[in-house]
Order: C-alpha cells, then structure tokens, then sequence
C-alpha cells in the first residue's frame, strides 16, 4: 500500500460512467457541453465528496478536452480574477480541439465588495470556452448572479450501499481483507462523502486506528484528522473550520504543533511554526488577562496562517499523529495522581498532614516499599508498582 498517495486520488474515475448514483447529473453536464454556448457556464453543487470534480475531469477526458483546473481560493478578487481567469478564458488550447475552464470551490469568491463575483460573471459572459464551476453552497447570496448566468446541476449525496460498494472494490485492489458489516459500517459513519469513507479506510489501515471508529457516525462534528486535512492539504481561510469539532482551540493547537514537520518543509514549514507561534503569545493573553476577545486572533494564526503558510495545496495522504506533548503531560498526571493518594493514605495512618507526607516522600520510598507496610496502607498493584519504578 501506498501511503503517500490517497485513496482518494489513487482511485479517482476514469469515465463519468464509473461514478455512481450521479446518472442525471452526468447527462446534465454531457447535456452542457454539447449545447455549449447556449449556457457558457454550469455550477455543480452538492455535499462534499460526492464526486463534483471527479466528473468534470471526467467528460473533458472523454471529450479530449484540456483541462485548466482553477482553486478559487487563489482567485479571491477582481485583480487576480482578471490576472489567470480572463486570459484562461480567451486563449486556444494549444493540444487539445478545445478545454473546459474548471473552477473549484467557487463559493470561495468575494462578493461584490472587492469585485470578485461581478468580474466573475463579466468573463462568463465573453468567454469562449464552457466554465464548470463547484461548490458545496449554490444557494448563497453573493452567488445570484453566478446562477444567473449558469446551468445548475445538483449531485446528492450517496447512500450507505453504494460507498460501501465503492469501500469493497478498493479493498479488493488494496488486498485488505473484511467482512461486509465493516464497509457497510464505514460507510454509515461517512453521511454520503465517499472521499471521507476512502480517506477513514486508508487511515485505518496504515496504522490510524485511533481515526476510524467505525461505529459512530460521521455528522455535523468532523474529527481533528479531517481537520488536519483541510488546513494542511487545501489553501484557504478556514476561520469556521473550528466550528465543526467540540474540541477546544487549545487542544488543536497540539495536534497541529505535533503534525507540522510532517506536512510542510523549508520556507513554508518556518512560516507555518511562526503562524502557530503568534497564536499561542494570543492564548497566553487570553488566560493571563481573561481577554476573551482574542480567540479571534488565536483562531486566524491557527487555521488561516497555518493554512497559507505553503504556496500551493499539497497533494498525497499523510498519516498524522497525536500530540506527544499531551500524552507526556497525561503520564506525568498519573504519575502524580499515584503519589497523591499513597501519600494519602500514609498520612491517614500515621496521623500526620497531607502535605508534609507529600513533601516526604522520597524520603519515605524505602519504608513504602516494605510489604508489612503495603499492606496495612491498603495499596493498590498500580500504587505498589509505581513504587518500584
């Protein structure tokens, strides 16, 4: 198995044909393209992972089609709309008969403010090539004059049958060896994103297990591995990315302290230490000063900063760990704990404080250890083998 390659990308269709339970949708957009330009642009949207960009790859590799794949995050505003989008929309392809401007994320355009939609619609109109864009939310706003000017076409989510189809088949090829219920399983927990299904399968088996818990659910509340995903992989803002976990700001600050090194390198990997960096000088603020107006800024430097730290998104799959530092911290509690409650229970029997049994203690190691005493303090074989450490 290749674990630095995902599922994901490793088994991405080859024809739009492959992708499963999208039949309408894929005439739809077979449908756009032969009618082209009666509608020159056609948005794709639905939940994540259901196959948006798989399909537009697709029908431009069977129509041969060149493809000039665009990130709007890189395209926020009407001086880079106009820099890369304009010109992609006027030039010939230089190999191909013709090509397919494929726009992802396109929710990920400003509004009107700075002039990203406007500019957007502008090149729609004059372009000479059909403009696919995706989105998960079609319906914002700030996106009416998109819909305007484009053919909408919806991809639903897939049903557990058919991810844990799609899980079998992977398996197969991967020679990973389970039952049904366990596909079927990961596929109930996946809500219809079969990319999340892939990457929890991928992840289960290169050594996560601590990702894949197979018998919840995956909903509104995504786990740090996803999280992780997101910032590190993809290019973004990010600022209500957070939002969708209970974990605390805090806490997922480890978690991307610990994970850093094995994602980013050189320039990027110092950018991103000195994004975390600025965050934590603002949690120290927010604790010392009780300033709870900072977690703003504590939350931009870990999401944002962290996520624009690299020029480009990252491809493959990385298999991220959890912090060492908590797990450290949690030792050392267990470790005290043990201590605190022989020293209790010292102190209980021979009448004397808490504290000066605590403080003592080293001192009184040699008599603790002695097995008359062990047992007339009661102890437990945890507490008896702390002592022996």
């Amino acid at each position: 198995m290749n674990d630095k390659e995902s599922f994901a990308e490793k088994y991405r269709i080859e024809k739009s044909s492959e992708l499963v339970s999208q039949e309408k949708a894929v005439q739809e957009v077979k449908d756009f393209l032969k009618n082209f330009p009666k509608k020159k642009a056609l948005v794709l949207y639905g939940p994540a992972g259901t196959g948006k960009t798989s399909l537009a790859l697709a029908v431009a590799r069977e129509n041969n089609l060149e493809i000039l794949e665009l990130n709007s995050s890189d395209l926020r505003n009407r001086m880079k709309l106009e820099q890369i989008l304009k010109p992609a929309s006027e030039q010939m392809s230089l190999f191909k008969k013709s090509k397919i401007i494929l726009m992802d994320e396109v929710d990920g355009v400003t509004g009107s403010d700075i002039g990203g939609i406007p500019e957007l619609v502008r090149v729609i109109t004059v372009s000479r090539y059909p403009i696919i864009m995706t989105c998960n939310d079609a319906w914002q706003s700030k996106l009416s004059p998109v819909r305007a000017k484009s053919k909408m076409v919806e991809m639903k989510a897939l049903d557990r049958t058919a991810i844990a189809r799609i899980l079998q088949n992977v398996a197969e090829k991967e020679d990973i060896k389970k039952d049904p219920t366990f596909f079927s399983q990961i596929a109930t927990k996946a809500q219809g994103d079969v990319r999340a299904a892939l990457n929890d399968l991928q992840s289960y088996f290169s050594g996560e297990n601590v990702l894949v818990d197979i018998t919840e659910k995956r909903d509104v509340e995504d786990t740090i591995f996803n999280i992780l995903r997101r910032i590190f992989k993809e290019r973004g803002n990010f600022l209500d990315l957070f939002d969708t976990t209970t974990m605390s700001l805090d806490e997922i600050l480890l978690w991307i302290e610990e994970n850093i090194p094995r994602e980013y390198k050189n320039e990027a990997l110092a950018k991103a230490y000195y994004a975390l960096g600025n965050a934590d000088v603002f949690r120290g603020r927010i604790y010392r000063n009780q300033s709870w107006r900072f977690l703003i800024y504590q939350n931009i430097f870990q999401s944002a900063g962290i996520s624009y730290s690299k020029n480009m998104a990252l491809p493959g799959f990385t298999k991220y760990e959890r912090p060492k530092r908590v797990l450290k911290i949690w030792l050392h509690n267990q470790k005290t704990e043990k201590k605190k409650t022989i020293a209790r229970k010292y102190a209980s029997l021979v009448h004397c404080s808490f504290k000066r049994a605590l403080r003592d203690f080293d001192l009184l190691r040699p008599i603790l250890k002695q097995d008359a005493v062990q047992k007339q303090l009661k102890l437990s074989d945890e507490e008896i083998d702390f002592l022996q450490k």
